[in-house]
């Protein structure tokens, strides 16, 4: 299982499927990051925490905890 915490800068990747349960998994949708959506890494903090996405064209700053229930292909 490959997640969003894998990525490198400059991927282009697409969610397959959110894990995680309750209040977080939530966060994460009203973020705008569902099944199916196209996301880029753009930035990645000198020690990996926080990275920066562009996702629905606008740029986010996630936690690799987050990143890490965000599975792509």
């Amino acid at each position: 299982m490959k997640t969003l915490k894998d990525a490198k800068i400059g991927d282009k990747v697409t969610v397959i499927k959110l894990h995680g349960q309750g209040a977080v998994k939530r966060r994460i949708m009203d973020m705008g990051i569902t099944k199916g959506v196209l996301i880029t890494v753009c930035k990645v903090a000198p020690l990996g925490d926080p990275m920066e996405i562009s996702v629905r064209g606008y740029q986010l700053s996630l936690r690799k905890a987050d990143a890490q229930m965000i599975e792509i292909e």
